[in-house]
């Protein structure tokens, strides 16, 4: 049989192991509004709400997404050609499964259509504007935490306010025609992995709006709601091999499918002014303390990503279960979770961290998912502050150890240089890209040069305990090779 294009006209038609949407799509009302509807938040959050559509009574829940990116306009091509059904596909040892998702009724492309999308954020009917716009999105600077206003986006948007271009620019705009028509703000809700991510949204948002409008910045600080929340699933970046997948397995044409593990994870606080879907119904845990969670997730998994996938790439690996299936590597993830960061976490309701962790070595290998090592290792400059540091200050604050978390930091300086063992070039997606491989290479095997970047490492510069550790775990990348410098350090 022929593959079926996705459409809404041809669900009917898909094959019977093809779940499709249990509900009339006609009748949602797109009240939430996503910015950066990318691969997580389609295997996530909108997984989430098409499960609850199934649901009777849920219609006044649906998604518009919104790309703000000029890199968004393929996901705009793929999203209205097929109007906005994707396929998610969950994959495991025992096979793979698929389904077709139905709840974002509408995709506007913020480059073409920048004042649809503002009306459509300004519109009475948008309840919640939820984000994924990467941990780098938030404009924070590293070394001290507070609102980063020099950044190259920011001065942009304080010089052309009704012109805008990022995030933070558009809910500025929309939050001030909201306030002059008399309607309450929206609530404002991160979805990324960012630890106490309500609350670091409404600190930097609230400082951008001030630089804008006192007034407008003292009735958001008033009015609006940023609920906390922790989100979870892996999600490798769509490729076209998963694009034949979905083709040839599913019989779908799909331009851009999504591909998942099947275990997902989503802890919110329950502050929606405005209301807010019953995700309660479908496996979402609603609670007033989303930090136990958040600090345990983040620290853990989000910092063993980054342990596994800067030292994988230079031995020459592509994946996280290639990665982990490296006897040396898995014993860093294991040992680092175990003895550097177990030690920092508070109890958690509900959550017996020994079988966590055990979950965590067994999602990382993984072979379906097929998790790309390059994927999880963007944005470093972004990651390694909010996932790894946290954990070196608190250790060091208590006297603990920090030697496998000060070698994951060793292994991104080393993986900034650009070239693995073999000469293989490791490609570098990150913001501060240029300056990042300017350092390494001034650098080389001495890590001053970046160390000395305190947007980063703030105070962490100056304390020996740690720059002694990268050091001498830099110098070993270098002068003994990754293998024998990952060996040294779990010995």
């Amino acid at each position: 049989m022929d593959a079926i294009a996705l459409n809404q006209a041809n669900l009917a038609k898909l094959p019977a192991n093809v779940a499709v949407p249990a509900y009339a799509r006609g009748a949602l009302v797109a009240s939430i509004v996503h910015i950066g509807v990318g691969g997580f938040f389609r295997a996530h959050q909108a997984v989430y709400l098409d499960d609850l559509l199934a649901l009777p009574g849920n219609e006044q829940w649906g998604y518009c997404g919104v790309g703000l990116l000029a890199t968004d306009a393929a996901m705009r091509d793929a999203m209205q050609a097929q109007d906005g059904l994707y396929t998610v596909i969950e994959r495991s040892a025992a096979g793979d499964s698929a389904r077709i998702i139905g709840c974002i009724g509408e995709y506007l492309y913020a480059p073409d259509e920048p004042q649809a999308v503002l009306e459509k954020l300004a519109d009475p009917g948008t309840r919640i504007v939820a984000l994924t716009i990467t941990e780098g999105g938030y404009y924070v600077n590293q070394g001290t935490g507070e609102f980063d206003a020099n950044h190259p986006d920011i001065v942009h948007e304080l010089a052309h306010p009704h012109a805008p271009r990022c995030s933070f620019g558009y809910l500025a705009a929309a939050l001030a025609l909201r306030h002059q028509h008399g309607l309450a703000p929206f609530t404002i809700m991160s979805c990324d992995n960012l630890q106490n991510n309500g609350d670091v949204t409404r600190k930097m948002l609230l400082a951008f709006v001030a630089l804008r409008d006192g007034e407008l910045a003292r009735w958001l600080a008033t009015h609006g709601s940023f609920p906390n929340s922790m989100v979870d699933r892996i999600t490798p970046a769509t490729t076209d091999e998963h694009r034949a997948l979905v083709r040839e397995s599913f019989g779908v044409i799909d331009a851009w499918p999504v591909v998942c593990e099947p275990f997902r994870q989503w802890v919110i606080e329950d502050a929606f002014p405005q209301g807010r879907p019953a995700w309660e119904k479908v496996g979402a845990q609603m609670t007033h303390d989303v930090l136990p969670y958040e600090k345990m997730k983040l620290r853990l998994l989000n910092a063993s990503h980054q342990a596994l996938c800067y030292i994988g790439m230079q031995l020459g690996y592509t994946f996280a279960h290639e990665a982990m299936l490296d006897t040396g590597i898995r014993q860093l993830v294991r040992r680092m979770m175990d003895d550097e960061v177990t030690p920092l976490l508070d109890t958690v309701e509900g959550i017996h961290l020994a079988s966590y962790k055990d979950t965590l070595i067994g999602r990382f290998s993984n072979p379906a998912v097929r998790d790309q090592l390059a994927r999880i290792g963007t944005e470093g400059s972004a990651r390694i502050p909010k996932f790894v540091l946290p954990s070196v200050r608190e250790a060091l604050a208590q006297g603990g150890a920090v030697k496998l978390l000060a070698f994951t930091v060793a292994c991104w300086f080393r993986y900034l240089e650009g070239h693995d063992e073999a000469g293989r070039e490791m490609p570098l997606n990150d913001p501060y890209a240029a300056r990042l491989r300017a350092l390494a290479l001034q650098g080389g095997s001495d890590a001053k040069a970046l160390l000395s970047l305190r947007e980063l490492f703030g105070d962490l510069s100056d304390t020996p305990a740690f720059t002694q550790a990268v050091g001498q775990a830099l110098a070993s990348l270098y002068g003994l090779g990754a293998r024998a410098a990952l060996e040294q350090v779990v010995a």
